[in-house]
């Protein structure tokens, strides 16, 4: 194995790619281009009832969209199951392991006596010194390991960590119908891939204690190790792919930026000082495992939300705008045109300060992209029915404005004349014209939305708005 730094993400493509996986991959990923090192990935789809291509090309692509990108070809672990069978054989001619022809009934009986006694079961199979049965029955290969003594190891995170070798089973390397186990593939995958480094969650590191025995009965030098700790929920249980954990897919479509995940996980249980935004540059400069802590992180979806205004506000306006058309075009069930894209362009930039997500930022352009009649929600509704006189007062003072006058400054000047004019309350004056103009209250500037929908678009709003029954 080289010196150089070598990390890898082998995730099980029996469920989506959720934020504890995303995690692993991205402290795998900033460790090695910290260190100028190479990150692999392998996906370990042996377990062929729950694999699916469709599962790999999701967490691939989850991969690629939160930019943790991988060095040379993606490796498949069931690709490589002859080299793992012929590992276990090496090792049966070595004597490190042996068969098993013990049936499941004797095995179970087994565990109930150790149960009864209250000890840590370790299979103690009759055949490991006696010739194989003469009848054809089903074998198993498992790895010699000794009853006495403690595997230790130094783990990056947690440091000295030792395991009762009586707590480590004769584990199974082939199975009866000759497929290689997990155990046994890890370890001759990362092996022959030159891992150097292992970085994983601590629900790994019993496997740790079992694969270093298998390395050691090679003879082979184990990689560096760092357990981390496991995300919890809001109410600290463990997040499960199986259970309550988003899929990373699912976060991309909540109009998620990957700038904002990837944030959001370096923080959950690393730190640097008191920063909280921190860009993939310096995340690449400053990481490293010592900085990572012990205690499980705990989902935080208000500082989800406020990473990701803060990357949206930060990104270019015609990036974001590029992101939400194809959003708002299937909204809208059409093609936006030109003029429209304008609209948006000029007004994204206020819309960007109001939003958490490219999901709420879409409905909240919706308006501007809208054909008359627009969509009106029920508040603005009942603002305008109850309100015509006023509606009639705006169309008939704007309708005076010269077409190259029509601007913040003259718009400005003709409202607060309307209110010097009249008894009438400039708030009520904005809330009609919000209401008839992008069919809600709430909302950027109205002057702004109307200089940006410049007078034609804006009267003709205004209009529908007066004249409806």
């Amino acid at each position: 194995m080289s010196n150089h730094v070598v990390t890898r993400f082998a995730p099980s493509p029996t469920g989506y790619l959720h934020l504890g996986g995303a995690r692993t991959a991205l402290f795998n990923w900033l460790y090695a281009k910290h260190n100028n090192g190479k990150f692999l990935l392998r996906i370990e789809d042996t377990d062929i009832k729950r694999s699916s291509k469709e599962l790999i090309d999701s967490i691939i692509s989850s991969i690629n969209w939160l930019n943790l990108q991988y060095d040379g070809e993606i490796v498949l672990q069931s690709s490589r199951i002859s080299r793992h069978i012929e590992v276990a054989n090496q090792l049966i001619l070595n004597n490190k392991a042996y068969y098993c022809y013990c049936s499941a009934e004797e095995i179970n009986a087994e565990k109930e006596e150790y149960k009864k006694k209250g000890l840590y079961y370790k299979h103690n199979c009759i055949w490991k010194d006696k010739s194989p049965p003469t009848n054809n029955c089903s074998k198993v290969v498992r790895l010699y390991s000794d009853r006495e003594g403690v595997t230790e190891f130094k783990d990056q995170v947690y440091g000295t960590i030792k395991v009762e070798n009586i707590q480590l089973d004769d584990m199974v390397l082939l199975r009866s119908d000759n497929t290689p186990t997990y155990l046994l593939s890890v370890v001759v995958d990362d092996y022959d891939m030159g891992i150097t480094h292992i970085i994983r969650g601590t629900d790994h590191l019993t496997n740790t204690a079992r694969q270093l025995l298998i390395y050691n009965a090679l003879g082979w030098k184990p990689p560096e190790f760092a357990h981390i700790p496991l995300i919890h929920d809001e109410n600290g249980n463990k997040l499960s792919k199986r259970h309550n954990a988003l899929g990373i897919h699912e976060y991309k479509n909540a109009g998620i930026l990957p700038e904002a995940l990837f944030n959001y996980l370096l923080r959950m249980g690393w730190s640097h000082n008191n920063d909280e935004v921190i860009t993939m540059d310096q995340a690449i400069l400053w990481f490293s495992i010592d900085k990572v802590g012990q205690s499980p992180a705990r989902l935080d979806n208000k500082k989800l939300e406020f990473l990701n205004n803060y990357y949206i506000n930060a990104a270019d306006d015609t990036m974001i705008l590029n992101m939400i058309i194809p959003m708002i075009e299937r909204k809208i069930g059409c093609q936006i045109t030109a003029k429209k894209k304008n609209y948006l362009l000029s007004g994204i930039r206020e819309l960007k300060k109001r939003t958490k997500n490219l999901v709420d930022l879409t409905n909240e352009s919706l308006f501007y992209v809208e054909d008359i009649p627009i969509s009106i929600d029920q508040e603005a509704i009942a603002i305008i029915k109850s309100n015509k006189n006023i509606l009639n007062i705006l169309y008939d003072n704007l309708s005076r404005i010269l077409e190259n006058e029509w601007n913040h400054n003259t718009l400005t000047s003709v409202i607060k004349n309307i209110v010097k004019s009249s008894d009438m309350k400039i708030n009520s004056i904005y809330h009609c014209l919000r209401a008839s103009i992008i069919g809600r209250i709430n909302a950027p500037s109205i002057v702004d939305i109307m200089v940006h929908f410049q007078q034609k678009e804006s009267l003709s709003r205004i209009k529908y708005a007066k004249d409806m029954e």
